[in-house]
């Protein structure tokens, strides 16, 4: 029996962060409207989103995640010269000088993926030793059978195609991208629209 819809209401008009929350925006809907009401529209799509409902909330312009604490640390990754002893420290980022690194430790084909990145950002006060032991056994799992790739957070259709193509293998691309337009079009408790054997019956 066909799912019953709710239409999507203009972003304008939407009061909470709540009720924000349960739509699926892109991007460039999240920055519009947040340079509309004041708001910093730079970032990342959950950025703004949450920029937004922070403000739909509480009446402020100001988003407690956009107040940084000044890292501790006076380590530069852009410039330091590292070593397998360096310590990760609360300044690092993903530098091309980092990346330098990890190129002559591991290999010329070296990449930051997400779950590496993760890791770095979990793990600091280990040593860039231990952040290259740790890539290896990425590499390792990487290359065993039936493993796949993490998806990014954010990116909802391509975990929506996967989990989709999985349960439903002799459909195609033009299948997913029907059912995700319909999908994506409904409201979604906690924001996330995922794949559920019963999106079959939206129409």
């Amino acid at each position: 029996m066909p799912r019953s819809r709710e239409s999507r209401p203009d972003i304008a008009l939407i009061t909470t962060g709540g009720e924000l929350r349960r739509w699926y925006w892109l991007k460039s809907e999240l920055a519009a409207h947040a340079k509309t009401v004041g708001l910093r529209s730079t970032g990342g799509k959950f950025t703004i989103l949450d920029r937004l409902a922070h403000f739909l909330d509480t009446g402020e312009t100001t988003w407690p995640g956009d107040v940084r604490t000044k890292p501790k640390s006076k380590v530069d990754w852009h410039s330091a010269k590292l070593t397998p002893e360096t310590v990760i420290t609360d300044s690092y980022r993903n530098t091309q000088n980092v990346r330098r690194f990890f190129k002559a430790q591991t290999g010329d084909n070296f990449r930051f993926n997400i779950a590496f990145m993760a890791w770095m950002k979990a793990n600091e006060g280990k040593t860039l030793a231990e952040a290259v032991e740790a890539y290896h056994r990425q590499k390792t799992e990487a290359s065993k059978p039936g493993f796949q790739s993490e998806i990014a957070d954010h990116n909802q259709f391509n975990q929506y195609t996967r989990d989709f193509l999985a349960d439903n293998p002799d459909m195609g691309m033009d299948d997913v991208r029907r059912y995700w337009a319909l999908k994506r079009d409904m409201p979604s408790e906690n924001g996330r629209h995922v794949y559920d054997r019963s999106d079959l019956d939206l129409n």
